[in-house]
């Protein structure tokens, strides 16, 4: 098919912003060179942008703050920083008579050991709490309950 003569054939469809009737004059992201000087950029000032204020230097104020990871107690030692006295220690262990303990010694009691042995249980340091105190101003700092 060939156009009819006189009609000239478009190359390429119109773009969006000539099809809308958007103004298609954008500025330049970048300085155009004039006529007569470099094109490498010599010689041009920044290209002076609009809308944006000008930078402000503020003084910037920096403050550390230390996070200290929670501490888990356990049946061992642990070696922290006191939260009473600030120093690094390593915390003093002391059992308790606890739940387990207690549970421990009625269960053998149903089982028939009325005679003193129900009181073994109480003698035997894993079945006990663990209190952690520090060793330098003896502070309680945390506990480990078995039950």
């Amino acid at each position: 098919m060939s156009a009819p003569s006189g009609v000239p054939v478009p190359s390429a469809p119109p773009s969006y912003e000539e099809t809308v009737g958007i103004n298609v004059s954008y500025p330049q992201p970048y300085p155009v060179p004039e006529h007569g000087q470099k094109p490498d950029g010599k010689g041009t000032n920044p290209p002076a942008y609009m809308g944006q204020p000008a930078p402000v230097n503020n003084p910037v104020t920096v403050q550390t703050v230390y996070v200290q990871q929670p501490v888990v107690f356990y049946d061992r030692p642990v070696q922290m920083c006191c939260p009473s006295c600030n120093q690094m220690i390593v915390t003093r262990l002391s059992y308790d008579s606890g739940a387990l303990t207690w549970l421990s010694c009625g269960g053998l009691c149903l089982l028939g050991c009325i005679a003193g042995c129900c009181l073994i249980p109480f003698c035997i340091d894993a079945l006990k709490d663990v209190d952690h105190t520090c060793p330098k101003c003896g502070a309680l700092i945390g506990s480990y309950k078995r039950l």
